[in-house]
């Protein structure tokens, strides 16, 4: 017979399992996410994420030189850089997750699976809310790399494709040297041509003046026919005509050597623009090519991000129920 105040053994037995299976709710609701752990996590990681990149972008360029020949190359600053930001992710992710399991809620009365799904589960809200919050901190970033690969893409295959480009080249004669120094060097005089001596007056600085408009008007045409030529690839028989008699009126040369000289030009003018095209392609190509490549790691590296955040928060999570 049990004395008055005290417990009876079963009385004791049944206390205790429910100390045991009652679920820790000291805010006074049951609920599977612990959403003060998880944008705790989420908060640390993409802090912490931030300063890695920041620590990773001083390293790159502390080690390029603008020398040649100096520094690391290319390719090496290229795999340290996406090996540097894969690093990142995993060791941001992991400790966001890691957080956001130890700080959730004690859940005592769910089964050791439903436990482990729950912090798997935080440590994968964790890891999304800031993915999320990088990409808004850093979106200019992410959208200058995508697009820039877009356009390079885009410019290899459209823009460079015509010959619009060419004629662009050549018509900007104000901003495109090359196209200047053919064009100017139409118009040479022999070296045998003296030129006479006298003291300048008003009436030959008239003279003088006048004949620089004539010369600036009549580059201006050159380089107009020019530019409608290259859409054909060839300089039409009467252009090449009506130049040969621009350069000889100006030069002295014969119609014939005007000519002559009209085809080189030309044809040098017009092979330094495929030369230019060339090299404009290869280097939008490989632009292309290392923005996909880039876009590729990124996705890597966040789904590496997203195990290891899953990951921590699980250890988190049974260090919490210790």
């Amino acid at each position: 017979m049990a004395l008055p105040g005290t417990l009876t053994a079963n009385e004791m037995t049944r206390n205790r399992t429910s100390t045991l299976t009652a679920p820790d709710d000291s805010g006074g609701h049951s609920s599977a996410i612990s959403w003060g752990a998880v944008l705790a996590g989420a908060t640390a990681a993409a802090a912490l994420s931030l300063i890695l990149l920041i620590l990773g972008t001083g390293l790159g360029l502390s080690s390029v030189s603008p020398w040649k020949n100096d520094g690391v190359a290319a390719t090496t600053l290229g795999i340290s850089g996406i090996l540097w930001i894969t690093l990142t992710q995993v060791i941001a992710a992991a400790a966001g997750g890691y957080l956001a399991g130890r700080l959730r809620a004690r859940w005592l009365a769910s089964h050791p699976d439903e436990v482990y799904f729950r912090d798997t589960a935080h440590g994968f809200l964790a890891w999304a809310v800031a993915s999320l919050l990088s990409a808004a901190l850093l979106t200019s970033v992410i959208g200058s790399i995508i697009n820039g690969g877009v356009q390079a893409g885009g410019a290899a295959v459209g823009g460079l494709a015509g010959s619009d480009t060419v004629s662009k080249a050549i018509g900007a004669a104000g901003t495109t040297p090359s196209a200047e120094y053919f064009i100017d060097s139409l118009f040479r005089k022999d070296a045998s041509g003296g030129v006479a001596g006298g003291q300048p007056n008003e009436a030959s600085s008239a003279a003088t003046s006048a004949t620089a408009n004539s010369n600036t008007t009549t580059n201006a045409e050159v380089v107009r026919i020019f530019s409608n030529s290259m859409r054909g690839g060839s300089l039409p028989a009467e252009d090449l005509k009506h130049v040969a008699q621009l350069v000889a009126t100006r030069t002295g040369l014969s119609q014939a050597d005007a000519e002559k000289r009209v085809t080189d030009r030309y044809a040098r003018l017009q092979s330094d623009l495929k030369a230019v095209e060339a090299e404009t392609r290869a280097l939008a190509d490989k632009a292309r090519k290392a923005s996909a490549y880039l876009a590729l790691w990124i996705f890597i590296s966040l789904l590496m991000g997203a195990f290891a955040a899953s990951l921590a928060a699980t250890y988190g999570g049974r260090r919490r129920d210790l």
